[in-house]
């Protein structure tokens, strides 16, 4: 399956006194991205379950080139990378047409809210994830 790609709006102010984006918004971007993939494309394939028990439990960033506001947003790209019996890894890559500005990861767990702790991905979350399974290219 292709990677997902998402244009996610930047906001002026997500611009520090440096005169480049702080790296606290990309993880906005990269959540925005995480989002559309996972609660809107999950939720027309018909796994709600995604939408109602993810924990993030680790973010890793590589900035690789200063970014700067864009009126026409950003464009992210997002796959799934790995996959275990209750987590899996999202795989992104922040870019415009000439240039990646961060690659980053994110590991999800799938999580009982009410009982208060992880559990196990079901059969039809494990399909939907594993489907999205591709990575962006290295630059």
């Amino acid at each position: 399956m292709p990677l997902h790609r998402v244009r996610v709006p930047m906001r002026w102010g997500d611009m520090d006194a440096y005169q480049h984006v702080n790296n606290v918004a990309f993880l906005g971007y990269l959540e925005e991205a995480r989002i559309d993939l996972l609660f809107r494309v999950g939720a027309d394939a018909g796994v709600a379950a995604l939408r109602e028990g993810l924990v993030v439990a680790r973010h890793e960033i590589d900035y690789l080139a200063p970014l700067v506001w864009h009126p026409r947003g950003i464009d992210v790209e997002v796959g799934v990378a790995t996959v275990g019996g209750g987590s899996f890894e999202v795989a992104y890559r922040v870019h415009d047409d000439a240039t990646t500005y961060a690659r980053a990861r994110s590991t999800l767990v799938a999580y009982d809210l009410a009982a208060g702790r992880p559990r196990r991905l079901s059969p039809a979350e494990r399909a939907f994830v594993e489907a999205h399974r591709t990575e962006p290219e290295t630059p």
